[in-house]
């Protein structure tokens, strides 16, 4: 046997020798014990403990029997005691986590919904809700603070200590921009984003249960922080002030970048994603790119293989990287990379892809110390088993499971599918990159489709596309954040290079999803998943027998470019959508409004954008329209007005026309922001206005500019009886759009000098959703031959009301309804009214 010197002496560390492949099967030893640990950790959590002592001493005693069984059957035994083993201690491990979130005052006190004052210490870096729409409100954004309370107190109790993990969430009533700037003067909301891990707060807060059962936290802290800015009791460790400083210095480096590099760069080195807007985090989940969005282990692997060299030749002799060139000693070598390896986990936070590369990647390193090298399946294994028993909560992440799942495919079928692909012919880089993307979306999708409810049809060219400007962008990017403390223009320098694969990346994920037939829906169950994946391995196993047949491969691949990019042609024949002729389009959007009416080809006049602009954007793309000359909000609840950036994604826009009434304030200031940023003209209409665009023509019926004291601020009708009301005309049909119109508005309308004309309409876009609120005279008078309501489906207003309903049926007319039937297209003349659902 060599010495250990000779070992590392035959390695060629140090001269760059040739790279022996290892031979022989795979070592999958520890995959059981790893697997056993994990599912064991996931259902020992929440359990009893009586239960979980019973698994502890049941799977010690199955462990001592496997020891002491026949000698001839040692090796077996020898690995059943290991997996006994293994399950016991994650047994204890996660029965003793599970504990924490019991144990102190803190449960019962929630479970009382107490106010109370609390020490907590933060954990993780803050992070800042989405803005959503509740009902015609836009709700703030909040911030979510993960924090271990270390001391409790009542209004008019004693104080205890403990250490429970709870969720802090911060209501702020400020625009908090990104939260850049680190200074005193920054306004109080930025100053809580800004919080870093370990830093010790005290907050007056109430206390209320989890959600969910099975939750990694023991109470949810809810403050009312308004503008009071955070009590900071200590402030943060050495080594977080250090992080904090360089992910503030990469902040600052990528400044000056375009808005999609600006927001993308930060998020791939170190997870800093605050600036990334709602719009760029939705085509990365249709493109199933969400895993370059934010830091993963994939950017761990690029930083040590600058060390150690190509992750695909660790079943080699490891001598490839800066290591070698620069003539460091193979321990030498693994220390710094021990070293990066913590680095990366306090700069880039303990997440779960970042714990399992780091994990990963020291077990490697382990190895390559001790000079013995290993495979990566066996390290992996291992970082599995590691960290699981550190952390059981692990077990139940989703992100964990999608991380390994990703790994383990590259390691195990990625280098089977390249050898059949160089088999036949297919360049080896290109055979690589396709076999990597296909084994990680393969094993990954079904994991994917339960979160997101869709299988994304464009993941592996959008990855493979992607995957050339992810190292660059990663390599890059760190070289800015070592060197922003010390020479800012440098990392300038270097974050500007990086910006422009940073940017490619952005510019795929928005192609792709901007495809018509980018996803399609899926079951989001885990039902769903076992659907999904007994379909990917049939089309694996049809897939193998075509690579034998080119031209069916070929007539496949084109069949998938048609239904991914759905030609308008061949979409309106196939799925009869829009249908030929079509007028106006009531998009379903959920529980609000949003109308496109046909102004030409490609061109058409937007009434009101609904709640989500992904919903809205999705109904104006099925539509085929690029071109809008006008989008029209008849008033500014957050139901008709937040989809607004949808609307705007990519059009060209000619003004924006909106109700004098601006209440709610926010949602005012809201649309002038977008008006603002698109620099799109922004005026009010008013009662007797004309305009054309095309053979689409509409009368401006009301409000009246004298805004009457029904529409007034602050009076019952208010926003909604300040609606804009549009009389539309269009290939001899007639179209009334009420808003969300009230009563006292609708019958002050009737009594207008404009109501001559809107006796018998062909269509009314029915007031407020449907509701009950409805003047049953004016409805009776307008008597429309078609009535369309806009609503959510199972919304919790009721809408629509049964008595507005009835009302309109007994009039003669049909009444269609985007909770049930989806969107509403009206086509056809005056004579020949048709109507078609999508």
């Amino acid at each position: 046997m060599l010495p250990r010197a000779a070992v590392h002496a035959a390695s060629g560390h140090r001269l760059g020798a040739a790279h022996p492949r290892q031979e022989g099967p795979a070592d999958l030893r520890l995959v059981p014990p790893a697997l056993a640990a994990w599912a064991t950790a996931a259902l020992v959590l929440d359990v009893p403990t009586g239960w979980a002592v019973g698994v502890v001493t049941g799977a010690l005693l199955l462990a001592g029997a496997a020891l002491l069984g026949p000698v001839r059957e040692r090796p077996h035994a020898t690995a059943a005691a290991a997996l006994f083993l293994c399950v016991a201690a994650s047994a204890a491990s996660a029965a003793l986590h599970g504990a924490d979130l019991r144990r102190g005052p803190v449960p019962e006190l929630a479970g009382r919904y107490t106010t109370v004052t609390a020490d907590v210490e933060v954990t993780a870096d803050p992070r800042l809700t989405r803005p959503r729409v509740r009902g015609n409100r836009a709700v703030p954004p909040t911030v979510l603070i993960e924090a271990d309370v270390r001391r409790v107190s009542e209004a008019a109790g004693t104080t205890v200590a403990t250490r429970t993990p709870v969720l802090v969430l911060v209501d702020v009533d400020v625009d908090v921009g990104d939260g850049d700037e680190q200074s005193r003067a920054q306004p109080p909301p930025a100053r809580w984003l800004n919080l870093l891990p370990t830093t010790r707060l005290r907050v007056t807060a109430r206390l209320s249960p989890p959600r969910e059962r099975g939750d990694r936290i023991a109470a949810v802290l809810r403050v009312r922080a308004g503008r009071q800015p955070p009590d900071v009791l200590a402030e943060p460790s050495t080594a977080q002030r250090l992080a904090g400083r360089l992910r503030a210095g990469l902040r600052e480096a990528t400044e000056d970048l375009s808005a999609d590099a600006r927001a993308l760069l930060p998020g791939l080195v170190v997870g800093d994603t605050s600036r990334v807007t709602p719009e760029l985090e939705e085509a990365f989940k249709e493109t199933d790119l969400t895993h370059t969005l934010a830091v993963s282990g994939a950017n761990f692997t690029i930083v040590l293989a600058l060390l150690l060299g190509p992750p695909g030749l660790a079943q080699r002799s490891e001598r490839r990287g800066l290591a070698p060139r620069l003539g460091l000693h193979l321990r030498t070598t693994a220390l710094l990379g021990g070293l990066l390896a913590l680095a990366f986990v306090v700069v880039c936070r303990p997440d779960p892809s970042v714990l399992r590369a780091a994990a990963c990647g020291s077990v490697a390193l382990l190895a390559l110390a001790t000079g013995r090298r290993r495979s990566l399946l066996p390290a992996l294994a291992t970082a599995v088993l590691l960290l699981v028993l550190d952390d059981p909560w692990l077990a139940r992440s989703y992100g964990f499971l999608l991380s390994v799942l990703a790994t383990g495919a590259l390691l195990t079928i990625a280098p089977r599918w390249s050898a059949a692909l160089r088999r036949r012919r297919v360049p080896p880089r290109l055979a690589e990159a396709l076999a990597a993307a296909g084994a990680a979306q393969a094993l990954c999708a079904p994991v994917v489709v339960v979160l997101s409810q869709r299988v994304s049809l464009v993941g592996v060219p959008c990855n493979l596309l992607a995957e050339f400007a992810v190292a660059p962008a990663t390599v890059l990017g760190f070289a800015a954040l070592a060197t922003a403390p010390v020479a800012m223009p440098l990392a300038e320098s270097l974050a500007w290079c990086g910006g422009w694969p940073a940017g490619w990346i952005a510019g795929i994920a928005r192609t792709g999803a901007a495809l018509p037939g980018a996803g399609v829906d899926w079951p989001g169950s885990w039902a769903g998943a076992a659907l999904l994946a007994l379909v990917t391995v049939a089309m694996l196993a049809a897939g193998r027998r075509l690579l034998r047949h080119p031209w069916w491969c070929g007539v496949c691949a084109l069949l998938l470019i048609l239904v991914v990019v759905q030609p308008p042609p061949l979409a309106r024949v196939i799925k009869g959508w829009p249908p030929s002729g079509w007028r106006m389009v009531m998009c379903d959007v959920g529980q609000g409004d949003a109308l496109v009416l046909a102004a030409g080809e490609g061109t058409a006049v937007v009434v009101d954008a609904g709640p989500d602009p992904a919903l809205i954007d999705h109904c104006l793309r099925s539509l085929g329209v690029s071109r809008i000359p006008l989008v029209l909000l008849t008033h500014f609840h957050a139901d008709h007005v937040a989809g607004l950036p949808g609307v705007l994604r990519g059009r060209s826009v000619g003004a924006i026309e909106t109700t004098a009434l601006e209440e709610p304030a926010d949602q005012a200031e809201f649309v002038r922001r977008q008006a603002a940023a698109g620099r799109i003209p922004l005026r009010h209409a008013a009662a007797g206005e004309q305009r054309r665009s095309g053979p689409l023509s509409w009368q401006v019926v009301w409000p009246p500019p004298s805004r009457p004291a029904i529409t007034a601020p602050g009076t019952e009708g208010g926003p909604n009886d300040a609606s804009v009301t549009l009389l539309v005309r269009t290939a001899g049909l007639r179209l009334l759009l009420l808003g969300d119109l009230e009563p006292p508005a609708q019958r002050e309308l009737a009594r207008a000098p404009a109501a001559a004309g809107l006796s018998g309409v062909d269509v009314l876009k029915v007031a407020h959703h449907g509701s009950a609120h409805q003047d049953f005279a004016f409805l009776r008078r307008v008597a429309p031959r078609l009535a369309l309501i806009s609503c959510g489906a199972d919304n919790t207003y009721g809408h629509p009301a049964p008595g507005t309903v009835a009302a309109l049926r007994a009039r003669g007319a049909t009444v269609l309804r985007t909770d049930r039937d989806g969107a509403v297209a009206v086509a056809g003349t005056g004579k020949e009214l048709r109507v078609a659902g999508d």
